[in-house]
């Protein structure tokens, strides 16, 4: 560990850390070919560069971004071979119809459309891939002309947005650290607040912002001082190598024992937060049961909590209370502190350190059984409407309640592209990849899916930029509320009560918003402010305006992501995709194959109802461009495929049945195309990886864990679809479980916790399928070896190749029902071939005993 030192003074927020200790929890950083380095990339504004610095910034504002596009060496490359599959593709479909021979027609013409519907997906897939270009935020650029040494900033100010459903599939644990990662961030710490949405309106969330509110002040100058990084504790203490004596500085080690020693003691109180609200309401409810109140939740001040109760009762049950809106760390230009005095006995030597913190804010929408609360969507909402009256700020950035900040520059990167001179203007959100850090080392349900986040993004940020994510996201206020992009907005343009709620104080933030009012210090807090603050997270405020329709993130979509940024970039916007080379952001991914099956299904049902809605990228977005358009099609219509593949997987007819069953003939350069097209599409993926950065295991994951949800979780996607239509009834879809197999000694305990459910029967049934198909052949084998033909004998080879490639492609899954017995995969290894003898010999067996009776 190098020794840490204290940062350069206060330079407005944004200082250069110090990788002080193991980055990437533990493991090198991944570069990914960042930067002029990277391998295969090579500079792409050079131009750009030039012109500015010949006009010498007469505009004002410096490039704050750097843009690098693949070398030609591997484009031109790639694109040729796109363009040669794409021929193949037709040659092979044309040689079908013109030898339209096969032993079932019917299943012949169901292969034919299956085929199309596979050539069309790839296409969708693969033309917008044509131009990927990597954008690297500039922050010496940002640092030079917008860091001063008084501490003053010209940044635009951050409302950064939190949201949890519950406190017990989502822990506390989990939502606090990402709160203090938030409060540590590097950015000017009067520009940024941070806001909770806790759509259980349970009283221990709002008790463990208190509990932050207290150890915060110890947590931030720590970081501050030593430039730690990550700046959530968890991830600090539990994957960063401890200090060790002689390594560090003697004032370091006192100040980390110190933190971390407070660290502990946060977590114990954040572990009783539940029995002391329970024994403290049962106190004050004994003391008011002669008054004849009903037993309820209290708070530590003695007054009833306006949320859920510990008891439900009406009014104060899951899914019915008042809305909630508390301040728990005031804006630090008001110089207060709600709550608890903040740790001052620490001991740490901070005087040269920034103590101050951003505004923190607990928000509780209101909920109502009369009423659609529209998911997400209608919590990042509310959050987004409280945050224009307390703070207004100009750009917002919103984080599933599992993620945290793991490079404390991320915010100060997304916010050069918004600055920079050449896009900034017209760029509504920057993108960041997701990165997991509880993800098993071989990755085995393709949860790091860089393929998507390396691959996919990259190209699209070559075109009008990346699709909205779901977390991680910067926006810029003003696209959030349905405003068109400077180079085509309308003048004059005014908050009409109509389009945004009848609320004057947010009218008039809206106003203030257009006019580019920088200003984020928040009104004075007095109970005519609360009561209106409160107003706006009803959960009928939303009604008779464009809320979830124009203004805001979208409703009536199970995925408001993909819609929500679909909205923006029609309206003309263009958005960006931030890669840094220390990670921006990690979080919990469910490294449980049901639970991560759970969230494919509410992912592809979600893209499913975009299609069959107003929002279908045929007919929406009027200012989108047209390779942007294609690859939403592609984003809405994937799971269709599944109903293709799934079709072919459970049709092993080469063995199961007791004359051999040709789909095509002449079948043998049926089987030859098909191997050709295949490999192609293979050979692209591997130039892909090339320029994207990842792994042949990233790959192959992907390949892997695409079968096992077109085997599952896409075609209980498709089904759900098709009730929808036919009935009407929306799709609902639970809230994926971030809690794990509690296990002191295995980290990856939940990933061998293996749970059934009805949507893993198909995939069963092709794995023992296929299994059984492989089986009989080796036993056709014994049988007929002397009289088959060699073109017989070609044709078995041919056809098991199919049999053996689902095999390799469900071998994930094939771990997963052993369960623990996984965790020494060479039992698969030895187990598979056992069954494949077994089921051989039962097929001679068979054949001995049934000879002339029943044909095999």
């Amino acid at each position: 560990m190098a020794s840490p030192a204290p940062a350069d003074g206060d330079n407005g927020g944004l200082t250069d850390p110090l990788l002080v200790t193991a980055t990437g929890h533990g493991a090198t950083p991944r570069k990914a070919g960042l930067g002029a380095k990277g391998k295969y990339w090579v500079a792409a504004d050079k131009a750009e560069r030039m012109a500015a610095k010949e006009a010498g910034g007469e505009d004002g504002r410096a490039l704050l971004f750097r843009k690098y596009k693949v070398k030609g060496g591997l484009l031109h490359p790639y694109r040729l071979l796109i363009i040669i599959r794409l021929i193949a593709v037709l040659v092979f479909f044309a040689w079908r119809i013109r030898h339209n021979k096969s032993d079932i027609m019917w299943f012949w013409t169901m292969s034919i459309v299956g085929d199309v519907w596979f050539g069309f997906s790839w296409l969708l897939n693969q033309l917008p891939k044509f131009n990927p270009v990597k954008t690297i935020p500039d922050l010496a650029a940002l640092k030079q002309q917008f860091a001063f040494s008084e501490g003053t900033s010209r940044l635009p100010g951050i409302d950064v947005f939190v949201t949890t459903a519950d406190p017990i599939d989502e822990p506390i644990l989990y939502t606090m650290n990402c709160v203090l990662s938030i409060l540590a961030v590097d950015y000017p710490v009067d520009r940024l607040a941070c806001y909770l949405s806790d759509d259980s309106g349970a009283l221990i969330l709002y008790e463990a912002l208190v509990e932050v509110g207290k150890f915060a002040p110890l947590w931030v100058p720590f970081c501050r001082k030593y430039s730690i990084e990550p700046r959530a504790p968890e991830s600090y203490f539990e994957h960063v190598a401890p200090p060790q004596a002689g390594r560090v500085t003697q004032e370091f080690l006192n100040d980390y024992r110190r933190v971390q020693m407070e660290y502990d003691e946060f977590k114990v109180r954040l572990d009783i937060l539940p029995d002391a609200i329970r024994k403290r309401s049962d106190v004050y409810s004994s003391m008011r049961a002669a008054e004849g109140d009903q037993k309820a939740t209290w708070m530590a001040n003695g007054t009833q909590w306006p949320g859920t109760w510990i008891d439900p009762t009406e009014n104060h049950r899951k899914g019915h209370h008042a809305p909630i809106a508390k301040v728990v760390l005031h804006h630090p230009s008001s110089g207060q502190h709600l709550g608890s005095q903040p740790i001052t006995e620490s001991n740490l030597s901070i005087t040269t350190t920034d103590e101050r913190l951003p505004m923190l804010v607990y928000v509780s929408r209101e909920k109502n059984p009369s009423y659609d609360h529209n998911k997400k969507a209608g919590a990042l909402n509310a959050q987004l409407r409280a945050s224009a009256l307390l703070s207004n700020a100009q750009l917002v950035i919103n984080f599933d309640c599992d993620h945290y900040i793991n490079n404390s520059q991320a915010l100060s990167s997304a916010v050069c592209f918004m600055l920079d001179q050449r896009d900034g203007d017209n760029t509504a959100f920057v993108q960041f990849p997701q990165r997991f850090d509880n993800v098993d080392p071989t990755d085995r349900y393709g949860n790091h899916n860089r393929v998507f986040f390396d691959g996919t993004m990259l190209a699209l940020n070559g075109l009008q930029g990346p699709s909205y994510l779901g977390t991680g996201c910067m926006f810029r206020r003003l696209a959030l509320y349905g405003i068109d992009p400077p180079h085509c907005r309308a003048e004059n343009i005014t908050a009409e009560a109509s389009r945004f709620g009848n609320s004057t104080i947010f009218l008039d933030s809206v106003s203030k918003a257009l006019k580019n009012d920088r200003s984020i210090t928040p009104p004075p807090i007095d109970d005519t402010f609360l009561a209106e603050l409160e107003r706006v997270v009803t959960c009928s405020y939303d009604q008779g305006s464009d809320w979830g329709k124009g203004v805001g993130y979208i409703y009536d979509i199970a995925t408001e992501d993909i819609v929500t940024g679909f909205h923006i970039h029609g309206q003309g916007w263009r958005s960006m995709y931030c890669t840094m080379e220390h990670d921006a952001f990690c979080g919990v991914a469910p490294i449980n194959l049901t639970e991560r099956l759970h969230q494919i299904v509410r992912w592809s049902g979600g893209s499913l109802e975009m299609f069959f809605s107003h929002n279908n990228p045929f007919i929406g977005g009027r200012r989108i461009q047209p390779l942007q358009r294609v690859s939403y099609l592609n984003m809405t219509v994937y799971p269709v495929t599944s109903v293709f593949i799934l079709i072919y997987a459970l049709s092993p007819v080469m063995w199961l049945i007791p004359d051999e069953v040709y789909i095509q003939r002449p079948f043998t350069r049926y089987v030859v195309y098909l191997i050709i097209i295949v490999v192609m599409i293979h050979m692209i993926g591997w130039l892909e990886i090339k320029w994207a950065g990842v792994t042949w295991l990233d790959y192959w994951r992907n390949e892997q864990f695409f079968m096992i949800g077109s085997t599952s979780a896409y075609p209980m996607a498709v089904l759900h679809m098709v009730v929808n239509l036919l009935t009407k009834k929306g799709i609902h879809f639970r809230v994926t479980s971030k809690q794990t197999a509690a296990d002191d000694n295995d980290k990856f305990a939940d990933l061998y916790d293996f749970r059934w459910v009805p949507m893993l029967i198909p995939t069963m049934a092709v794995l023992v399928c296929n299994v059984g198909a492989i089986g009989v052949a080796l036993g056709k084998i014994v049988v007929n070896i002397e009289t088959w033909t060699a073109a017989k004998k070609m044709h078995a080879a041919l056809g098991l190749l199919f049999n053996i490639w689902i095999m390799f492609l469900l071998y994930p899954f094939a771990l997963a029902i052993m369960g623990r017995w996984a965790k020494r995969p060479i039992i698969l290894v030895i187990l598979l071939p056992v069954v494949l003898v077994l089921v051989a010999i039962l097929y001679v067996g068979l054949h001995i005993l049934l000879a002339g009776v029943i044909p095999l």
